[in-house]
C-alpha cells in the first residue's frame, strides 16, 4: 500500500499515510460522537461529543503508529533496514528491507507490536479507572475506556497465527526454528492467513444475510484484505524459492551505458534515450564511481522547455536512494530492496563502487518465466 502523503519521520523512519486513513478517522470520530459516547455518558453537548470523538480518533491513530514504530525500531536493532511506515485503512505496515537473519529475530520483531498494543490498552484502562476515582467527566471515562478496549482487541487480533498478521510472523518464526527451513515457514504462514481470511469473509456475509446488521460487511472486507495480503506473501515466498541459489551477477544486464552527471537532459535524450533500448542509466563521477541513477520516468517529469538548462544530477536518484548489490549476492536477498526512487531497479557495483550492471524487473520476470518452463 503506497502512501498518499508524508507525515514526517519517527525514530529516523519515514512515516506516511494512505488517503484511506482519513476515512477511518472520520468513521471512528462519527461512531464515537454520534453513538457510543452519548450512550455511555449521556447529558453532554453535541459539540463536546464531537470534539472528544475527533481527539479519540487521533489518539487511536497514534496508537497504530506506536505499534508499527515498535516493529521498525526492533527490526533496526536486529540488523534489518526499514524503508518506511505507511498507515492506511486497516492499520499500518512497517516496510522492511530484507528478512531477519534468525528465527529469534523474526519472532522479536513480530511480537513487539502486539506487546505495545497490549501495554497501551492496559494503560488507557488504568487511566479510565483513575478518572472515575477522581470524579472526572463521564465522556472522558468512556473515551479512555474505548481506547483501552480497542488496543487490547488490536493486540489479540494481531496474535492470530496467520500471515499477514503479527501472529503469522510468529508462526513463521516457530516453523523456521523447528524445521530449520525458512522458505517452508514463509509458505506455511500465508496459507494459514488465507484460511483465516476466508473464514472472516464467510462470517461477515452470513451476518449480513441473517439480517444482523451491516457490521458484517466490515468483517468481510477485513477478510478480503487478509486473503489478498496472504496470497501476495505466498507468491513472494514461492518466487524466492524459485530464485534460491541464483546470484545477482547471473541476472544483471552487464556493462550498462553510464553518463556524466553534468550532461543536460536535452543532450541525454538526443544522445542516449532516442537511440538506445535502455530505460535507466547510471551516472558516473570523475573517478568513474557510481553517482546516481537516471530513469525514463524521471526524465519525463522535466518539462520540454527546461531540458536544455537541467542537468542530470538535478533529477537523478541519489546513490543512497538506489538499491545496490554485489555480483555474488543472492538475488532473493536483493529483491525486497528493489523499490522506491529507482523504479524497481538495482545497480550492481564492484568493491571500488564502479558499475558492473543493472538488475531490472524485466530481468526478474524473464528468469521466473524460464524457471516455470523448466
Amino acid at each position: 500500500m503506497n502512501e498518499s502523503f508524508r507525515l514526517g519521520r519517527v525514530a529516523g523512519v519515514p512515516v506516511g499515510a494512505h488517503w484511506s486513513v482519513l476515512v477511518v478517522l472520520g468513521l471512528i470520530a462519527f461512531g464515537l460522537s454520534a453513538g457510543r459516547l452519548p450512550q455511555v455518558a449521556p447529558g453532554a453537548s453535541p459539540a463536546l461529543y464531537l470534539g472528544v470523538g475527533v481527539v479519540t480518533a487521533l489518539v487511536f491513530l497514534a496508537c497504530l503508529l506506536a505499534h508499527e514504530v515498535s516493529h521498525a525500531v526492533l527490526a533496526q536493532r536486529n540488523g534489518v533496514g526499514v524503508r518506511g511506515i505507511t498507515l492506511w485503512l486497516f492499520g499500518g505496515v512497517a516496510q522492511l528491507r530484507g528478512d531477519p537473519a534468525t528465527p529469534g529475530a523474526d519472532a522479536r520483531i513480530a511480537g513487539v507490536g502486539p506487546l505495545v498494543s497490549l501495554v497501551l490498552g492496559g494503560l488507557f484502562l488504568v487511566l479510565s479507572g483513575a478518572v472515575v476515582a477522581a470524579g472526572g467527566s463521564g465522556v472522558a471515562v468512556a473515551a479512555l475506556g474505548w481506547l483501552g478496549v480497542i488496543n487490547l482487541v488490536l493486540a489479540v487480533f494481531n496474535l492470530i497465527p496467520a500471515a499477514p498478521l503479527d501472529g503469522g510472523r510468529l508462526l513463521r518464526a516457530g516453523i523456521w526454528r523447528v524445521t530449520g527451513d525458512r522458505r517452508r515457514a514463509a509458505v506455511s504462514a500465508p496459507r494459514a492467513g488465507r484460511a483465516l481470511g476466508l473464514v472472516l469473509i464467510v462470517l461477515g456475509l452470513a451476518q449480513v444475510v441473517l439480517a444482523q446488521g451491516f457490521g458484517g460487511l466490515w468483517i468481510a472486507l477485513i477478510g478480503w484484505f487478509v486473503v489478498a495480503a496472504a496470497r501476495a506473501e505466498e507468491e513472494a515466498a514461492g518466487r524466492d524459492e524459485t530464485l534460491a541459489g541464483i546470484q545477482v551477477g547471473q541476472v544483471m544486464t552487464a556493462d550498462p551505458v553510464t553518463v556524466a552527471p553534468d550532461l543536460t537532459v536535452e543532450d541525454f535524450v538526443e544522445e542516449h534515450l532516442l537511440h538506445g533500448r535502455h530505460a535507466s542509466f547510471p551516472l558516473r563521477d570523475a573517478a568513474g564511481g557510481f553517482a546516481g541513477l537516471v530513469t525514463l520516468n524521471r526524465v519525463r517529469e522535466v518539462p520540454a522547455g527546461e531540458r536544455a538548462a537541467t542537468r542530470l544530477a538535478a533529477i537523478a536518484c541519489r546513490p543512497a536512494e538506489v538499491p545496490v548489490a554485489a555480483a555474488d549476492e543472492d538475488l532473493a536477498d536483493l529483491l525486497p530492496r528493489m523499490q522506491g526512487c529507482a523504479d524497481g531497479r538495482a545497480v550492481v557495483l564492484d568493491a571500488s563502487r564502479r558499475v558492473l550492471g543493472i538488475v531490472a524487473p524485466s530481468d526478474i520476470s524473464r528468469l521466473t518465466h524460464r524457471a516455470e518452463l523448466r
